[in-house]
């Protein structure tokens, strides 16, 4: 970089140009055909976007479910671009796309918005977006209890080595006694009973599905009520089967802590809400687990200072992203700053979380903004110390936090953290 160039631009430079890894999403790659959620009308049919238009519109509940959702993105528009300025950060995301995108909202109504998303085929899709975000690779979310994915990964489909797996378990941990009968159904030799022959067959379940799919990482979604150690279905299939089977294919467990169910059933996946978790469970699983990692992040504001205090003391954790209801640069800011003030470059400050292809843009273009001013201003502090900043410098940081660190920690090879005994 040419001398004089302030270290705001410099860092903003670096930034931008690197590829990010996304570690989590719910995306599809092309082959899952209309699994990938693309175009305006899911842009608006967000369940962010939803439940923000109930608080300015007065359908009934029944009524918007039974449109259309080309009808439902136009009662989406109305409540939020059109009556309303959309200063939310979910409104000014689908604002952030369609500029990214070479489109003006404000010149065009929905009609030709759709016609322009419904001329681009989904590989040419994938491309413009995945440049437009400078991704460089997707994490999605894989299940293999869902009715609809499952089809995909059971026949041969084309595939985009961009977009790579993890797979997703939430009902095998949480809902032990359904899914049961869904396993027997498919050749596995279960019954509800705690017995090592039952464990052994989840962990052959797991092992199938992790060859099937070529996972990076097996994860969970969590309620603020889960406890470790605990007498529950839960706690024994982590102890017999989950936790056993990440040590033998070397994969991190993911865990999502926070989210409270169905808050608002009649906001169906809007209505979801959000819980303090007891992160003393996360102390003793990895107290208790030393030869796993865990990758964890906290839907509650109020977990996330004692998360980076655990990590401190677990190499073994990872904190990552800034999930939800933290995704507003007000947050992901406070978050990251505290993140980097405490660890260094040692986790991985955003996932996007996406569901529709197109949030990539602007989840990582406003992801970008708030990186470049939180590392500038340590930097800052950095040269007040005495410490001149290079740019190779500022590349490495910034390849770390953009998947760097991820990777390596999910590549390091197990060992034991079980603490050295006394000779004595």
């Amino acid at each position: 970089m040419a001398a004089g160039v302030p270290l705001s631009t410099r860092v903003g430079d670096i930034v931008t140009r690197t590829p990010v890894l996304d570690i989590h999403t719910h995306l599809y790659d092309p082959g899952f055909r209309s699994l990938l959620l693309r175009g305006i009308d899911d842009l608006l049919v967000y369940h962010y976007l939803v439940s923000e238009s109930f608080r300015q519109m007065d359908i009934p509940y029944d009524r918007f479910w039974a449109a259309s959702k080309t009808e439902q993105a136009g009662y989406i528009w109305d409540a939020l671009f059109v009556k309303h300025s959309p200063v939310s950060e979910a409104c000014t995301g689908v604002l952030t796309v369609l500029h990214a995108l070479g489109m003006d909202p404000r010149q065009g109504d929905l009609k030709s918005l759709r016609a322009w998303f419904a001329a681009l085929p989904a590989d040419e899709h994938v491309e413009r977006v995945m440049k437009a975000a400078n991704v460089s690779a997707v994490g999605m979310t894989n299940s293999p209890f869902d009715d609809e994915e499952r089809p995909y990964w059971e026949q041969s489909i084309p595939r985009d080595p961009r977009f790579f797996a993890a797979l997703r378990i939430d009902p095998l941990l949480l809902s032990w006694e359904t899914a049961v009968p869904f396993l027997r159904q498919r050749g596995y030799d279960l019954t509800t009973d705690r017995t090592a022959r039952n464990a052994a067959e989840v962990r052959r379940f797991l092992a199938d599905w992790t060859r099937r799919i070529g996972s990076r990482y097996c994860m969970v979604s969590l309620p603020p009520e889960f406890r470790y150690p605990a007498d529950t279905d839960t706690n024994w299939l982590l102890d017999q089967a989950v936790l056993p089977h990440c040590r033998e294919f070397n994969q991190p467990f993911a865990l999502m802590m926070g989210v409270r169910r169905a808050v608002n059933p009649s906001l169906r996946m809007a209505g979801d809400g959000v819980g303090r978790s007891d992160l003393n469970a996360l102390r003793d699983l990895c107290s208790a687990n030393p030869e796993n990692r865990f990758l964890a992040t906290c839907l509650s504001r109020e977990n996330l200072h004692e998360l980076v205090v655990l990590a401190r003391k677990f190499r073994t954790l990872h904190p990552f992203g800034c999930w939800w209801f933290t995704n507003t640069p007000q947050l992901v800011e406070e978050i990251t700053r505290m993140r980097l003030e405490l660890l260094g470059t040692s986790f991985t400050p955003q996932h996007s979380d996406a569901r529709v292809l197109d949030q990539l843009i602007y989840k990582w273009r406003h992801t970008r903004a708030v990186v470049t001013k939180v590392l500038t201003d340590r930097y800052q502090a950095l040269e007040a110390a005495g410490w001149s900043v290079s740019d190779s410098e500022i590349q490495r940081d910034v390849t770390e936090l953009f998947g760097g660190a991820f990777d390596r920690f999910r590549e390091k090879p197990l060992q034991s953290e079980r603490p050295v005994q006394s000779l004595d």
